[in-house]
């Protein structure tokens, strides 16, 4: 095997910004070691990834088109496009782009393509003699917990899902009865072309050539060995990828505003790209970060049902809270400000991408998932990590409460409290082993020399 040799990847993640974005920074990582990335998406997200795309002169957005679907809106590209309910129509699109994949994938003949949810991508790629490497943003923890082998099938039950599967590696991460009846719905559920939402994975995932995650063996290493184990495939890691700092300084604005705060004073939060609050738990978070007494940053989109975050404020609020608290509808360059040292505290969705950026840094974790991939890694953050505090939820209606919020702020703010200086410490342990430069790239150039391997057998 020549190490040198150069890779041609092909890219086609599933088209929602965290998705998307997760792939392109890996594609980054690959470039700075010669190799080159065809990554397809539709035209206008490809104004959203330009300003990541660190190497335009090896990483080429190629654009598709997506066909119409009905019940999608026609400028509809991406699930920021839409509200959550048409999400599995934008999937359906992307599967009706098989046939134009086909041609280009035909035409470019890469040596390798990575996808996620389009479960017709490795017999596509065998028959044009390529290799298929499912590339998972998720975290590995959350996988091997809901789609491993002994939980085949459909008829799993909310009852099973509150236990973790046999052999599973942490016993500590279970779910809660609102998360585990939401999960196996989840299983049943349509998620484009009438496929259900398990057996698109499960096919997507049984039937790849290798696995890759987006995390290290010093985090996950225990379900990555599950996974190998159980899928009897190779598993493939790219270390955390953590996208370096935009190289513009952090607006104005905001540097003016957190600067008039003592040194890890500030509460931020921000529940990613694609959230939407009911607008109950909303107040209630918004309740909640008023009665903490700290100041506070809340990057927020506006809740169900209404326009703007300032419509959907409780009555009063703005004014009680003036001069030290923010409840903002737009984006923010969250890598800056959580480097901020006015940052004490993070409030987080556990998004993979927030949860890498947030444990390079020094503001203490507040947990509060929502769906999805976010409450395995809330669980393995809180119970096996020990780096932050989760808010508590009702066990039944999984809501949670302005004093709930508070309370796990509370409890990460008091640098005496004896939960918080644990919590700091393990943090403190982990951040130090993450920001080792040398780490990031072992793993990069260890993934590079793995695909190298698969293309070569």
């Amino acid at each position: 095997m020549d190490p040198q040799r150069s890779l041609h990847v092909a890219m086609y993640p599933f088209l929602a910004l965290g998705h998307q974005t997760a792939f392109l920074q890996l594609s980054d990582k690959l470039a700075e070691r010669g190799h080159r990335t065809t990554f397809f998406t539709p035209k206008k997200a490809q104004a959203k990834l330009e300003p990541f795309n660190h190497h335009p002169h090896l990483i080429t957005l190629f654009t598709i088109t997506l066909p119409h679907v009905e019940g999608l809106p026609s400028n509809a590209e991406s699930t920021s496009d839409v509200p959550y309910p048409l999400i599995p129509h934008i999937m359906t699109a992307m599967d009706l782009t098989q046939p134009d994949i086909e041609t280009h994938l035909n035409n470019l003949k890469p040596d390798i393509v990575l996808y996620d949810f389009t479960h017709w991508m490795p017999t596509l790629a065998r028959r044009l003699g390529i290799k298929a490497v499912h590339y998972c943003s998720a975290s590995s923890a959350m996988i091997s917990y809901t789609i491993a082998p002994t939980r085949k099938g459909t008829n799993v039950t909310e009852t099973d899902l509150m236990e973790p599967p046999p052999g599973y590696p942490d016993s500590s991460i279970k779910l809660h009865l609102h998360e585990a009846r939401a999960f196996a719905a989840k299983r049943r559920e349509i998620f484009g072309s009438n496929v259900l939402f398990y057996d698109r994975h499960n096919k997507a995932i049984s039937e790849a050539d290798a696995l890759g995650y987006r995390t290290c063996r010093e985090i996950e290493g225990p379900y990555l060995d599950y996974i190998e184990k159980e899928f009897k495939k190779p598993v493939l890691t790219t270390g955390p990828v953590i996208p370096e700092p935009p190289n513009s300084g952090l607006d104005e604005k905001w540097a003016s505003w957190l600067g008039g705060f003592k040194p890890g004073s500030v509460v931020y939060c921000c529940f990613g790209s694609e959230c939407n609050l009911r607008p109950n738990q909303f107040q209630e978070l918004v309740l909640g970060l008023e009665i903490t007494g700290f100041p506070f940053l809340a990057a927020l989109k506006p809740p169900f049902g209404f326009e703007s975050v300032e419509q959907a404020l409780p009555e009063g609020f703005e004014k009680r809270v003036q001069g030290r608290g923010i409840v903002h509808g737009g984006w923010v360059q969250q890598q800056l400000i959580l480097e901020h040292p006015s940052l004490g505290c993070f409030i987080t969705h556990c998004g993979s991408g927030s949860l890498s950026e947030a444990l390079v840094n020094n503001c203490q974790l507040v947990l509060l998932p929502n769906v999805g991939d976010q409450i395995v890694n809330a669980r393995m953050m809180a119970n096996n990590l020990q780096v932050g505090v989760e808010v508590e939820k009702g066990e039944e209606d999984g809501l949670y409460t302005k004093e709930s919020v508070c309370k796990a702020v509370s409890i990460v703010m008091d640098d005496e409290n004896e939960t918080s200086k644990n919590v700091r410490a393990n943090h403190a342990r982990l951040r130090e082993m993450l920001a080792n430069k040398d780490l990031e790239s072992s793993y990069i150039d260890n993934f590079c020399k793995k695909l190298q391997e698969i293309v070569e057998d």
